[in-house]
């Protein structure tokens, strides 16, 4: 058994959390470079949390210059157990509506640009990634949702792009009408990979945001009808988040879907063979196994 933790990462509108207690800015060291912001530390209804604004206060890191691994790595030696992602997102389907959330379950990775992992040359693991949010966490966000009175679909898939710019509608249509997408963002992948190296339970939470540009009734992105939205979700999030803790229990088990364990038998390279400068930066991530 150990303490729940909760680590919120904080997207586009979403920069810090309602009510808690004790709070703290805190500046947390990573050999993997430096976090995004401090992490916000505090207590919620009992439960430990840590914030982190995923784009920094202000909005100063673009989806492409996130520094992932530090983020997650930071968040690992706070002691978190349980990562949860919001981020805004625009979506493929005419019932996944502007203002509603989609609790994620699978991902499409496009990203190109970005270090997907925290292992390499001197230590080579490969992890599953099959089901890369974890089932226990996404369903008291959804939980969580429901008690807010947020419309919150359960279940989709999440298409990772590079970004910055946004879809043209070439890809816009390849992703909805051929790929079978549902949501478009630019910002869960390498993460919840990341989370999934590092044995974190991951759950990612879609705040819509528009139609990204299939959409015959509402052409391309609109930036100002977006940031409008984003205001309004960003409220709703911060309620959904004051409403977790009712949905989690302040202490667990392993996980159920093995999140915690995703490393048991992942690494390949042998003891004698591993890189000593690399398993010293793999210290919080990967220290259970090594």
């Amino acid at each position: 058994m150990q303490n729940t933790k909760i680590g919120i990462i904080g997207g586009s509108g979403l920069y810090d959390i309602d009510g808690l207690q004790n709070p703290t800015w805190q500046k947390i060291e990573s050999p993997w470079g430096t976090p995004s912001d401090e992490i916000l530390t505090g207590t919620l209804q009992g439960v430990d949390m840590a914030f982190l604004p995923r784009h920094g206060r202000g909005h100063v890191h673009s989806p492409s210059s996130v520094p992932y691994r530090a983020n997650i790595d930071a968040l690992k030696r706070l002691g978190v157990t349980d990562v949860i992602s919001i981020s805004a997102c625009g979506s493929f389907r005419d019932d996944i509506k502007p203002g509603h959330f989609v609790i994620v379950d699978q991902f499409i990775d496009r990203t190109t640009a970005r270090e997907s992992s925290f292992f390499g040359t001197g230590c080579v693991a490969h992890v599953s990634v099959a089901h890369p949010t974890c089932q226990r966490l996404s369903q008291a966000c959804q939980e969580a949702a429901a008690a807010q009175g947020i419309t919150a679909h359960c279940g989709g898939t999440y298409l990772a792009m590079e970004g910055p710019q946004f879809s043209s509608l070439a890809e816009s249509r390849l992703y909805r009408d051929v790929w079978g997408c549902d949501v478009i963002g630019m910002t869960n992948m390498p993460e919840a990979k990341l989370a999934r190296e590092a044995e974190l339970c991951y759950a990612s939470i879609a705040m819509i945001t528009d139609y990204d540009s299939w959409h015959p009734d509402h052409g391309e992105v609109d930036v100002t009808e977006i940031i409008k939205t984003l205001k309004e979700n960003s409220v709703q999030a911060k309620g959904l988040i004051s409403r977790l803790p009712a949905s989690m229990i302040s202490e667990q088990a392993n996980c159920p879907q093995g999140c915690d364990k995703s490393l048991e038998f992942a690494i390949l390279t042998a003891p004698e063979m591993r890189a000593p400068a690399l398993l010293a930066k793999l210290d919080a991530v990967a220290g259970r196994v090594l």
